[in-house]
């Protein structure tokens, strides 16, 4: 058996898919308002897209693609949140407070299962469309192939994307056949759940459990459940998180920021 085990976020921690979702939650949000893209050239397009890698520290479920996108565009036509909005505010705000308040204002507050599914569609239509195309749009950080490959550990990932998008990039592009029982992905519950089915299970007793995670504020969820004090926590550095956050990390005694040269190498 081997001695440790870890638990891995997919977007942020093994792949840098922020292309690939930006240009998906873009197409899913010009078909959920098609009304306020219709102004919304080109030119626009890719500024958007390019702003939404700016902001993708906020995105915590696919939801918040099209709800961003659709902020970024700038033409709400007097909706008063996202008149106001600029990358810093996002960045500051989002998860507390913005989204919330923007989705009552737009009438989606109860559809956030509809959105995610949208998403979903989009992206499984890219792929039968064009999969080349769609493969091209994610990239695995450089070394994480090998160091899932070549792996002493036991590994599992701890995602909100669709598991069958993450089996496919894992195939795909990193040449990795994961064992998709070892996936839990959108539709397996809260993070901090899955953890904890995790450590529960009678062969991963004794061993010493890893979390590595790119948002700062899942790993304050651990910690903040003492049913979960025997994970050892990790933030990626090269993931999607702001210099205030590592910081914020570098401070608390439980969380080891992580390189990811430092990282590829404690999974072998």
């Amino acid at each position: 058996m081997a001695e440790h085990l870890y638990a891995l976020d997919f977007d942020g921690v093994l792949c840098d898919s922020c292309g690939e979702a930006s240009i998906a939650g873009l197409e899913a949000a010009k078909q959920r308002w098609p009304e306020h893209f219709k102004r919304v050239d080109a030119q626009r397009e890719a500024e958007i897209l390019e702003r939404m890698h700016t902001v993708r520290p906020v995105v915590e479920t696919g939801d918040d693609f099209l709800l961003l996108a659709r902020v970024l565009a700038k033409v709400e036509n007097g909706t008063s949140i996202a008149s106001h909005l600029d990358e810093e505010n996002i960045l500051e705000s989002w998860t507390e407070s913005i989204k919330r308040s923007f989705m009552e204002e737009i009438g989606e507050a109860r559809h956030k299962q509809e959105l995610e599914d949208l998403l979903g569609s989009v992206r499984d239509a890219w792929i039968s469309r064009d999969v080349h195309g769609w493969l091209k749009t994610n990239r695995f950080y450089p070394g994480i192939s090998d160091a899932i490959k070549f792996s002493s550990s036991k590994l599992f990932i701890v995602t909100t994307k669709e598991a069958r998008f993450v089996t496919m990039s894992l195939k795909e592009l990193a040449g990795v056949d994961f064992p998709e029982e070892n996936i839990y992905g959108l539709g397996s519950g809260p993070k901090v759940e899955v953890l904890k089915k995790l450590q529960n299970r009678a062969e991963h007793r004794g061993m010493t459990l890893h979390f590595v995670e790119d948002r700062l504020s899942t790993l304050l969820n651990v910690i903040d459940d003492r049913v979960l004090n025997n994970w050892n926590l990790h933030l990626a550095s090269w993931g999607y998180n702001t210099p205030t956050e590592r910081e914020e990390a570098s401070k608390k005694p439980r969380i080891e920021v992580l390189e990811l040269a430092d990282f590829c190498s404690k999974l072998n």
